[in-house]
């Protein structure tokens, strides 16, 4: 399993999302940082999810980081974070 897939997982069991987009960005980053041969170290997260109400955009990515924990400490040197709820995404179109 990917590391992404990884992501996609844990992500989908803690906020069951309305949408899910995790995109492996390390290619954008060799050379960089936390970059390793093989990648998988740099991505981007949108989620969409109904368990974000009434949060604050620090809360929800304390609570992003909180569901990916053990990915953080070991193989993910940066997440971009998008955390939105379906109403959010309702106002932006």
């Amino acid at each position: 399993m990917t590391m992404a897939d990884t992501i996609r997982e844990k992500l989908t069991q803690a906020f069951a999302p309305a949408t899910l987009e995790v995109v492996d960005d390390s290619a954008l980053h060799a050379g960089h940082a936390g970059s390793r041969p093989g990648g998988e170290t740099h991505f981007s997260v949108r989620i969409v999810a109904g368990a974000f109400e009434g949060l604050s955009r620090l809360e929800r990515q304390r609570r992003v980081y909180a569901a990916l924990s053990e990915e953080l400490k070991s193989r993910v040197h940066a997440l971009s974070l998008t955390t939105l709820t379906p109403a959010e995404v309702w106002n932006e179109h």
